[in-house]
């Protein structure tokens, strides 16, 4: 899909701030620090319209982008950043539960995981809550480029192993450098609103 429209409509904390109307929504979840901000940087082909920052634990808010006024990429905070309060995690986790759990618009959680290492306990955490409450998942496996083209199947058979994936749920090869699996996603995406 080429972008050429995208705008930040809002970064939302409650539910009443959230955007009207019934464009399908696409959430974007994944621990602090694995290329959240560049997955959506490369889907739109911006460079910085999702800032990205060394300090990971940045957004705490759910940031709606509007995207060719079809769809939003709504990018909600990460996960497992130990320099945040507990308090502070619980406030995200609460925003979080209530936006997944609650908004008709969602129509799958885009969940970004690092395909170097095996998922967190976290990431499983995630996919195993997103499984619960019946949301459809597609998982992106980023940094693709940082691994030798030869190991890439093994890494992929590591991450389905430890998600468990279920039949049906997709797992994406992406690298935000090489644009490796950018039409994979927005394939993915398209098929949830099509």
């Amino acid at each position: 899909m080429k972008v050429n429209q995208v705008e930040l409509v809002i970064s939302a904390v409650r539910p009443e701030q959230y955007p009207e109307g019934d464009l399908p929504e696409f959430a974007l979840a994944g621990r602090s620090n694995v290329g959240k901000s560049s997955f959506i940087n490369k889907m739109i082909g911006r460079n910085s319209m999702a800032r990205i920052s060394s300090k990971p634990g940045k957004t705490q808010t759910l940031n709606f982008y509007k995207i060719e006024e079809t769809l939003y990429y709504v990018d909600v905070p990460g996960y497992g950043y130990a320099k945040v309060s507990k308090k502070e995690r619980e406030a995200w986790g609460k925003m979080i539960e209530t936006y997944i759990t609650s908004r008709d618009q969602l129509r799958a959680v885009i969940l970004i995981v690092d395909l170097r290492h095996p998922p967190t306990s976290d990431d499983v955490m995630m996919y195993d809550f997103l499984k619960h409450y019946g949301i459809p998942c597609i998982i992106i496996a980023t940094k693709a480029d940082k691994i030798p083209k030869s190991k890439w199947q093994k890494h992929l058979k590591v991450t389905k192993e430890t998600f468990d994936l279920e039949e049906g749920d997709e797992l994406i090869m992406f690298s935000s450098e090489t644009g490796l699996g950018k039409d994979k996603a927005w394939d993915a995406i398209k098929s949830f609103y099509k």
